[in-house]
């Protein structure tokens, strides 16, 4: 991959639901080695953006980017890029009948045809990173929701992706078990993992984003640093939501 070429970049990005247009217009990249934290309130369409990063959902008009690949482009292998994209959702998704273990070679073995002893190495890595090796054999069910989340995470990263995509990695979660995934994805952002973050955790979004984002209706209506936008936003709309956030 070019060097100057953005992992992520989306061009004049809209997304209907019907007669419901969630997203008008969006210009926006994300640059290796970046952290880009997306804030906004419920409905902006923050996480429809994500999604349509790696084609979840598709994109009304405009183009989608992935180092370099146009993903709209109906003669691209979507599977074939979407393999250099982790993603990491709110409820988890891991398979309730394997185990951890298997959770986490099913793909690796299908998808990237690794050995079962190769899969069952990079398994074993990818958990000692997150903390999670001494559940290798239990089932998601005797797992708490931030043991379960940083699972989901080893599962992404077993893959070896170029990216990963978080859509608010900690909502699902307890507040005591928030901080054990948000430790998990600092050490990524400290590794160099290029990042982006759909999150409502203002704290995290200052101390590990590169840059924050803050979408509303659809557009994105503020974008820069963070202690630009959440210390001393330009827009009253981006200035009334951070209010009322850091209210609760």
């Amino acid at each position: 991959m070019d060097s100057n070429v953005p992992p992520i970049q989306v061009l004049e990005l809209h997304k209907y639901f019907g007669e419901l247009q969630v997203l008008r217009g969006i210009d926006f990249q994300v640059n290796a080695r970046e952290v880009v934290c997306v804030i906004g309130p419920s409905g902006s369409g923050k996480s429809t953006l994500l999604r349509c990063v790696n084609l979840l959902e598709v994109p009304t008009a405009g183009k989608v980017l992935v180092e370099g690949i146009d993903l709209t482009d109906p003669e691209t292998d979507v599977d074939a890029v979407r393999a250099r994209i982790g993603m990491v959702f709110q409820q988890f998704n891991l398979f309730p009948h394997l185990t951890v273990q298997s959770n986490l070679t099913i793909a690796q073995r299908k998808v990237l045809n690794r050995s079962e002893d190769e899969a069952n190495e990079v398994a074993r890595n990818v958990l000692e990173r997150v903390g999670m090796l001494d559940k290798i054999d239990e089932y998601p069910i005797r797992l708490s929701g931030g043991q379960m989340q940083r699972v989901a995470i080893a599962r992404s990263l077993s893959m070896n992706p170029d990216m990963m995509l978080f859509d608010e990695p900690t909502s699902a979660l307890d507040p005591e078990l928030v901080g054990e995934v948000l430790d998990v994805m600092r050490g990524l952002a400290e590794e160099g993992m290029t990042m982006m973050v759909v999150t409502h955790e203002m704290g995290f979004a200052r101390q590990v984003g590169d840059r924050v984002v803050f979408m509303d209706g659809g557009v994105v209506v503020e974008d820069g640093p963070p202690d630009d936008v959440l210390l001393n936003p330009q827009h009253d709309r981006t200035q009334k939501f951070l209010q009322a956030v850091l209210r609760q």
